[in-house]
């Protein structure tokens, strides 16, 4: 956050005023907006519960896996925590740990603030091979970690019935043919983490109107933004019979393609 603080000052000096909205991510003290933090995650959350849902998955006690405990992870595992979830299964650079019962995620998180790792957590046992990770027995599989972690060597392991890209790009081509060919439900990054752009979007908003929205309001705006695209995906990917990445890319296309044509391109 002080970085971005660092790029609005150093612009705002060449132009000799403040400009709040030229960089978002910013403290809240100079421009910033509530919610922003948290913003990606509970975006996975929001996703996560809309699929449940429409397949009938009861959250509580639904088995969860995340790969990831940053601020992403971190906080998608929090909120399905408070929703009744079990975390069964975490895994972070340097170790894995696992569950069945389900982790205590404010106390992992308490942990994780002054040690950096969930490695040596004291709840749980520790899963030495990390390939076994993508194995475990789970409802839910949230990828919030780097890219390419979902693959064709580890496809086919994959147990869960909803799989969402808390991450950019976790899932490659060929695991994506896989997971489908299995009836697995991937929620696709595209929308699964769009929350962090979407309340960028509003601190931009905020700036230029200069306004400051409390973090309830921040919550309602991404909550109705993200659930409106995710239906309307949702909806095309079950007409056209394609998987929610594709219909979301049709979707994102089309957008752009009527915006040229409207202006006469």
């Amino acid at each position: 956050m002080q970085i971005m603080s660092w790029m609005m000052d150093t612009y705002s000096t060449k132009k000799n005023y403040t400009i709040p909205g030229i960089v978002t991510g910013k403290p809240i003290s100079i421009g910033g907006s509530f919610g922003r933090q948290k913003a990606t995650g509970r975006g996975v959350f929001i996703i996560g519960s809309k699929i449940a849902s429409k397949i009938n998955l009861n959250i509580i006690n639904s088995k969860i896996s995340i790969q990831g405990f940053g601020n992403v992870g971190s906080v998608a595992a929090n909120l399905f925590f408070k929703a009744g979830a079990k975390i069964v299964a975490i895994q972070d650079d340097k170790t894995t740990i696992y569950n069945p019962n389900g982790f205590n995620i404010p106390k992992l998180q308490k942990y994780v603030t002054f040690t950096r790792s969930i490695k040596d957590f004291n709840e749980g046992e520790k899963i030495n091979d990390s390939k076994e990770f993508w194995s475990i027995p789970c409802d839910i599989l949230i990828p919030a970690a780097i890219e390419d972690q979902i693959t064709i060597n580890n496809a086919n392991n994959v147990t869960a019935k909803i799989i969402l890209e808390g991450a950019n790009g976790p899932t490659t081509t060929e695991a994506d043919d896989i997971l489908r060919d299995k009836g697995i439900i991937l929620a696709p990054d595209v929308i699964t983490n769009a929350g962090g752009v979407i309340v960028s979007y509003f601190e931009w908003v905020q700036n230029l109107s200069n306004l400051l929205w409390t973090e309830q309001e921040i919550n309602l705006r991404l909550n109705n933004i993200i659930c409106n695209a995710f239906d309307a995906i949702w909806e095309l990917a079950n007409t056209k019979k394609v998987s929610l990445r594709t219909a979301a890319f049709i979707i994102g296309c089309t957008r752009v393609l009527q915006a040229h044509k409207t202006r006469g391109l």
